[in-house]
């Protein structure tokens, strides 16, 4: 029996023909193309490639699905603040305790990317890296859409998690009183401070989401230094944090309108100015430049 094929539709056309497009910067010679097939990067003009072509895909994914996607996001993100909680409950007082209660703080990244859930502040690099490519009206809207579904997703997600976390009794009480500590140095920086703090924070992220096409089997050693760097240095991800601070609105020892404006706006301006400005501009201009 002869198998029969449904035509394809206009967004498979359109996702085809964006995958195929040739950057107007500098062109992948054969070796270079193939090389980005199989996501082997050996150079900046591959890894651009590579990750152009995982932006295009993002970009084409329903909202629904992008949707579903961040809130698991948002809610393995959760794992972050409840390993940290349970190293801090079992650690003593030391000078050394805060370098070794943020080796939990890579679990919810290592289970999101290596899920392939959503996560808003990866978002701020693959997406974008296509949007440089081809700046269409069409695509800065379907760049916002996916923006807006994932980190309103990731947000949903965190705030499940604290309100679980606070409100039951699925955590040890020590554990509980360590995400009180833990979200507490999390709002102790000014509103400037939380906003430089989330710049670093959204460069290093970026430049993670970078390396991983080259990492091949070390993706998880990637992650794992990249996110911890970020936890020892008490930097700003608006969507861990905001699981650490709204486990304080959650018990009320804040308000949700302090981390509203107080927190998560500086840590979300502060993580795409990071990502968008610091990685992926500067890495396109690089490859564009012929580098």
């Amino acid at each position: 029996m002869t198998e029969r094929h449904s035509p394809p539709t206009h967004e498979k056309l359109e996702e085809g023909r964006e995958l195929h497009d040739h950057r107007d910067a500098a062109e992948l010679d054969i070796d270079e193309q193939l090389m980005a097939e199989e996501e082997e990067s050996l150079n900046a003009s591959v890894t651009h490639e590579v990750v152009r072509r995982e932006g295009v895909r993002e970009l084409h994914r329903k909202p629904a699905a992008l949707a579903w996607s961040g809130l698991a996001a948002g809610l393995s993100m959760g794992l972050s603040m409840a390993a940290e909680g349970v190293l801090h409950a079992h650690l003593p007082a030391a000078e050394w305790r805060p370098l070794v209660t943020k080796l939990g703080y890579p679990v919810g990244f290592l289970v999101v990317i290596l899920g392939s859930q959503q996560l808003f502040t990866e978002n701020t690099l693959t997406p974008v890296v296509p949007l440089l490519v081809r700046r269409t009206g069409e695509m800065y809207r379907k760049v916002a859409v996916l923006w807006a579904v994932v980190f309103v997703a990731n947000i949903l997600g965190t705030l499940v998690f604290a309100l679980a976390a606070a409100h039951t009794d699925a955590f040890p009480a020590e554990v509980r009183h360590a995400f009180t500590e833990i979200g507490r140095t999390a709002v102790e920086p000014p509103w400037l401070s939380i906003f430089a703090r989330a710049v670093v924070a959204g460069w290093i992220i970026a430049l993670m989401v970078w390396m991983l096409p080259a990492a091949s089997s070390q993706q998880v050693l990637v992650i794992f230094v990249a996110t911890w760097l970020i936890g020892a240095l008490k930097l700003a991800h608006v969507i861990a944090g905001s699981a650490e601070v709204q486990y304080l609105a959650a018990t009320g020892e804040i308000s949700y309108g302090y981390y509203l404006g107080g927190w998560m706006l500086p840590a979300l301006l502060g993580n795409v100015v990071g990502g968008v400005a610091l990685v992926a501009a500067l890495n396109h201009q690089q490859v564009k430049a012929g580098g």
